[in-house]
């Protein structure tokens, strides 16, 4: 997915502000065609972590279906599920494995913020529980 730096300072800025809990939300891209990858991030939508945590996020399924409508409204699709890590690296738990499973083909997003280094951000494609890291 290629993504600005401007909305990638957007999503960094969430998990700041969520921080010490992690953020999550969600990415919308330009539909794109099978010959034409990677898509391309417009807008990032902010959900609400209702697991208020450390450890994991939730989305009211509301929430999701609120977000999806308002992606496909404006013509886009959804491209990636972000969220952040706010006490390891950013390389998926088994809890992202296990929900990633539901949203196949989906990329998944991830800020790390542990022990106050500089913020670093990564995406993978997480399909049948195998992992990989794709650019962004």
């Amino acid at each position: 997915m290629e993504i600005s730096a401007e909305l990638l300072q957007q999503i960094v800025a969430h998990a700041r502000e969520e921080a010490p809990n992690e953020c999550c939300g969600v990415i919308a891209v330009e539909p794109a065609g099978p010959d034409e990858r990677p898509a391309r991030a417009v807008r990032a939508h902010r959900a609400v972590n209702t697991a208020a945590s450390p450890l994991r996020f939730e989305i009211d399924g509301r929430d999701v279906m609120r977000l999806l409508d308002a992606i496909e409204g404006d013509g886009l699709a959804l491209g990636a599920i972000y969220h952040s890590h706010t006490r390891t690296a950013p390389y998926p738990s088994q809890t992202d494995i296990n929900f990633a499973a539901h949203w196949p083909g989906v990329e998944w997003l991830i800020v790390g913020l542990a022990d106050g280094a500089p913020p670093e951000v990564r995406s993978y494609l997480i399909e049948n529980g195998r992992i990989e890291e794709v650019s962004i």
